[in-house]
């Protein structure tokens, strides 16, 4: 009997050069509106993963932790916007909806560090990722489609990792 169901996709990653990797290959599939809600502790690989998904985007911003400015927002070379929200220092859910967050999907995709702490403004729709540290440098990670557009994007992500 399988663990997950079929929705879902866990992947171990080894180090952290694979974690951007899988990253890249998300990062490649985004589009404005689409949303990435990453849960998971600190250190267990978060904004690892949001330098691949940028990457993968097509953005040659740096990428760090917005865990100060709340949100980073990176360029693609075609304009378009990368939004990465960090929700760690949010005091809930109505300091999220100040910050306008179907503005910036309209203009882009939103990858939301500590999604947990502000899921109930965000779109019941989303792909969500839970890591889990294993040890100093594997990381489990879970992507999870919820409803049909990111259940195809998670086949779509998934035959972009394994093939097929």
């Amino acid at each position: 009997m399988p663990i997950l169901d079929s929705h879902s996709l866990e992947i171990i990653s080894r180090s952290a050069d694979q974690t951007r990797r899988v990253g890249m290959r998300l990062g490649a599939l985004l589009k404005p509106g689409d949303l990435v809600a990453l849960v998971g502790d600190l250190g267990s690989g978060k904004t690892t993963l949001v330098q691949g998904i940028a990457a993968g985007w097509g953005t040659l911003d740096p990428v760090s932790s917005p865990t100060f400015v709340l949100v980073n927002v990176y360029r693609h070379s075609d304009g378009a916007r990368l939004f990465h929200l960090d929700a760690y220092r949010l005091n809930g859910s109505s300091e999220a909806i100040d910050l306008d967050l179907d503005t910036m999907l309209d203009q882009g995709p939103m990858v939301v560090e500590w999604a947990e702490r502000v899921k109930d403004v965000l779109p019941a729709e989303g792909l969500w990722v839970h890591l889990n540290y294993i040890d100093e440098v594997q990381r489990d990670l879970i992507f999870s489609g919820r409803g049909d557009y990111y259940e195809d994007l998670l086949a779509r992500f998934r035959k972009l990792v394994y093939g097929g």
